[in-house]
C-alpha cells in the first residue's frame, strides 16, 4: 500500500508551500523553528527535482484550496529529515480543514533516482468519507502505484457505502484500470481495505505513464474533493464510534502492516521510523481508540502471544482484478495464488 511515511506559519505557507532541501545529513527532524522561517522554507520547493512528484503535491493542495480552507497542523513539527547515509531527503508536510482530521504528505528523493511519494487525507470521524490514498514508488526502471478512495467501511461487506460512494465513480475505475492495469498479486487481507475503483500497477519508466498516473491522481483527488463538499456531519453519536473505530482499525492495520515500513527503517533507523510511522504517517492510532492490531485481527496472534510477521495468513492473493466492471467484488469466482509473505 503504502511507505509507506511548534510553531504555527503564516496563511501564505498554505498557498505557497514548498519544500525544503535539509542541510543536515544527520537521521534527525528539522522541527519548526530549528531550520529558518516558513518564508525561507517556502522558497526552496521551487527547485524540486523535474522527476519529482512536486507537481502531484502543488496540484493537490491548489484544489484542496478551492475547495476548503487548510489550516497549518501540529503535526508540522514533522517537516524535513535526511537519511543516515546523508543521500535521501525526506520532506513532510501536513494540515486539517473542518471535515479532515489529518491532511498529510511524505515525499522522499533519494540521489540513486528513488522517488517516493505517500500523500493521504483522513477524514474527522463525525463524516463517513472515504480515506484518500496514493502511494507511489519510483526506481530507476520500476514504479509501484496505489491511488485509492479507500473504503472507511469495507465494501465487501457493506453495499450501502459502495453505492453512495463508489457506484458512480465506477465509470473513472473502468477508465484507468484499461490505461493502467492491475499490478499482480494483492492478498485478501489488504484487499479489504480497496474499494472496487483502486489503482494497483507497476510499470517501467516512461513519460507517458507518468502523464497517465498524473491525469489519476488529478481526476481521483478531484472526485475525493467533490464526496467531501458534498459530505454532510454525522450527528448519531454511534455512527461517529463506528466510524472512528473503522478508521483506528485501517491506521492499526498500516501502521503494522504497510510493506514499505523497511524501507522507512532503513533509511532513518528504526527509532525515528517508528515514530515518523506512528505520530505522523499514521497518526490517531494513539488518539482514536485503545485497542490493539491484535484485537482488530486476531489471526495475527502467535503462540507466544506477538504479532505474527507475516504478510498474510490466509496465505493466498488475487493474481488478477477482482471486481467486475459494475464494481461488483467477484471473490471466491476468482482463481486463487499462494501468496508471498
Amino acid at each position: 500500500m503504502s511507505l509507506s511515511f511548534p510553531l504555527y506559519l503564516n496563511p501564505s505557507f498554505c498557498c505557497n508551500y514548498q519544500f525544503v532541501p535539509p542541510k543536515s545529513c544527520s537521521s534527525s527532524i528539522r522541527k519548526s523553528g530549528e531550520g529558518g522561517s516558513s518564508s525561507s522554507r517556502a522558497g526552496s520547493m521551487k527547485e524540486a527535482s523535474a522527476v519529482s512528484y512536486k507537481k502531484f503535491i502543488d496540484f493537490a493542495l491548489e484544489e484542496t484550496k478551492v475547495h476548503t480552507h487548510l489550516a497549518p497542523s501540529p503535526l508540522q513539527k514533522f517537516n524535513s529529515l535526511t537519511s543516515m547515509d546523508g543521500r535521501t531527503e525526506l520532506q513532510m508536510l501536513s494540515f486539517e480543514a473542518p471535515k479532515v482530521r489529518l491532511l498529510r504528505c511524505l515525499s522522499i528523493e533519494g540521489n540513486d533516482g528513488m522517488e517516493v511519494l505517500d500523500f493521504a487525507v483522513f477524514p474527522k470521524p463525525e463524516f463517513d468519507l472515504p480515506i484518500f490514498c496514493a502511494n507511489f514508488f519510483t526506481a530507476a526502471s520500476t514504479n509501484i502505484v496505489v491511488l485509492d478512495l479507500n473504503p472507511l467501511h469495507a465494501v465487501t461487506d457493506r453495499d450501502d457505502y459502495k453505492e453512495k460512494y463508489y457506484r458512480h465513480l465506477i465509470p473513472l475505475g473502468l477508465k484507468y484500470a484499461e490505461l493502467l492495469p492491475w499490478g499482480g498479486k494483492i492478498t485478501s487481507e489488504s484487499l479489504r481495505f480497496f474499494s472496487p475503483i483502486v489503482v494497483w500497477t507497476k510499470f517501467s519508466s516512461s513519460q507517458n505513464y507518468y502523464d497517465v498516473l498524473f491525469s489519476a491522481f488529478k481526476d481521483y483527488y478531484k472526485a475525493w474533493l467533490e464526496l467531501m463538499e458534498q459530505a454532510t456531519e454525522e450527528i448519531d453519536t454511534s455512527e461517529i464510534v463506528s466510524n472512528r473505530e473503522a478508521q483506528h482499525r485501517y491506521l492499526m492495520w498500516r501502521a503494522e502492516k504497510d510493506p514499505g515500513h523497511r524501507l522507512l527503517r532503513r533509511l532513518v533507523g528504526e527509532a525515528l521510523a517508528e515514530e515518523i510511522l506512528r505520530s505522523f504517517l499514521f497518526n490517531g492510532v494513539q488518539e482514536l481508540g485503545s485497542k490493539t492490531f491484535l484485537d482488530y485481527f486476531p489471526e495475527y496472534r502467535s503462540d507466544n502471544g506477538t504479532i505474527n510477521e507475516k504478510r498474510s495468513m490466509i496465505g493466498k492473493s488475487f493474481e488478477n482484478r477482482p471486481w467486475d466492471t459494475e464494481g461488483n467484488f467477484l471473490g471466491n469466482s476468482l482463481r486463487w495464488i499462494m501468496a508471498v509473505n
